[in-house]
């Protein structure tokens, strides 16, 4: 019966994934395409098979994102009440700003350049796609929380924990950025790439053209 009911169902999402080819399918062939073309630039090339360049890169990257999301953390744990509750929640803000800004800033420019580096790879790289979508809605969820913050009543400032508005944007902070770390440091494992992987599923989530053609 539970076999039965699995083919069916994989059935069902085959069927899905072959008619959704002509939308999606399309997106996938188009960034395909950019990526390759990106991937033939000399200066690509050059970030790849530099001696230092890659290796600074993605140094510089991994240090601006502990700067970064730990001032981000440390204020999200503050309006949850677990470090420095003696302390008001905008003079940690405030001080933290700078700082957390520049980070975010360097760790932007230094991401960029390392999917410029290798964009075939991440373009088709599940990880990669997730943690895009983690970052679209850790920044979402950043400008509500940003909101919030403003229309509430500041009483609350020197209080232990934030309005639980703020405490629940605040959890939410944690695990998107939590996601993106852990799925910026799956990108380098192989354990779905396309080559590998039969799965439909998985080829339509990673966006496996050739793959996807062959079916």
């Amino acid at each position: 019966m539970r076999k039965d009911v699995y083919s069916s169902v994989k059935i069902i999402f085959r069927i899905f994934i072959l008619r959704s080819k002509g939308s999606i399918g399309v997106i996938n062939e188009l960034l395909l395409q950019f990526a390759q073309y990106l991937e033939a630039q000399e200066y690509s090339q050059m970030l790849v098979s530099g001696y230092y360049s890659w290796n600074w890169l993605e140094a510089t990257h991994v240090l601006t994102l502990m700067i970064s999301i730990g001032s981000l953390f440390i204020i999200d744990f503050r309006m949850l009440g677990w470090v420095l509750p003696g302390v008001s929640a905008t003079t940690i803000a405030d001080r933290l700003h700078k700082p957390m800004i520049i980070g975010f800033s360097i760790m932007f420019i230094t991401g960029i350049l390392l999917v410029y580096a290798k964009p075939v790879e991440n373009v088709q790289s599940l990880w990669f796609r997730i943690k895009m979508i983690l970052l679209v809605l850790a920044f979402i969820n950043a400008w509500v929380f940003n909101s919030r913050m403003r229309a509430a009543d500041g009483t609350w400032d020197s209080a232990r924990v934030a309005p639980k508005p703020l405490r629940t944007g605040a959890i939410i902070s944690l695990f998107l950025w939590c996601g993106v770390v852990a799925m910026g440091r799956f990108i380098p494992y192989d354990w779905v790439d396309c080559p590998k992987v039969s799965n439909t599923a998985l080829l339509w989530a990673s966006g496996c053209v050739e793959q996807l053609n062959a079916l």
